[in-house]
């Protein structure tokens, strides 16, 4: 690995434990659902960096970025589902986690979140647009190729410091459910992150 490579992928580990929608996402859903529930998410976020990468690497998110109105309806669509999940999560019922509500959530709705959060995100494209070319140096090669190789690092940072995020919002949570009143209170602040989340996305600026 270059040291170019090294420095990017730390700045990514960095990046990625820095509070932001997506591993705020993944605490919550983390704490309401355990471990395997979040690692599902994380899966499914980082499946929305693949298409993201795919993307800038065939020149595609440049005509995203470019389109006023394509960012406008996505960041309503993702506002749509995040105030959606805050909805879900204020009527949660504190109970056990064997509770009909967290049992309905398999792994493959899990997963289908983290991939819709992280694709009706638009602020991940343009932030990808950012950072991802400063790394890419045409001398060494075909672009597309080292945004590709970026992609796949900045993916396995992610990995790394959701999984870690992912651990210990699990353990907390799983500490918190056996108190009634404490998992009403998980419950409303879940729904209270998502919806503020919504309302960032929402007002959120290109």
């Amino acid at each position: 690995m270059t040291s170019q490579a090294v420095t990017f992928f730390g700045l990514s580990l960095l990046l990625a434990f820095a509070p932001g929608p997506d591993n705020l996402f993944v605490l919550m859903q983390s704490a309401l659902y355990g471990r395997k529930a979040g690692m599902c998410v994380v899966l499914g976020l980082c499946t929305g960096l693949v298409v993201h990468t795919t993307a800038i690497a065939l020149g595609l998110a440049a005509v995203f970025a470019a389109s006023a109105t394509a960012f406008a309806v996505l960041k309503f669509a993702g506002a749509a589902y995040l105030a959606y999940l805050a909805w879900q999560a204020f009527r949660l019922h504190a109970g056990t986690a064997a509770s009909p509500e967290v049992k309905a959530l398999s792994p493959k709705r899990m997963y289908t979140r983290g991939i819709l959060m992280n694709l009706t995100n638009p602020k991940v494209v343009l932030f990808f647009l950012a950072f991802l070319p400063q790394f890419v140096r045409p001398e060494n090669g075909r672009v597309g190729l080292q945004v590709i190789g970026l992609g796949i690092l900045f993916i396995l940072a992610t990995i790394i410091a959701f999984g870690i995020i992912t651990c210990f919002a699990a353990a907390i949570g799983a500490m918190l459910r056996r108190s009634t009143h404490a998992q009403r209170a998980l419950n409303w602040l879940a729904g209270a992150v998502f919806l503020g989340l919504a309302i960032r996305l929402a007002l959120a600026a290109r």
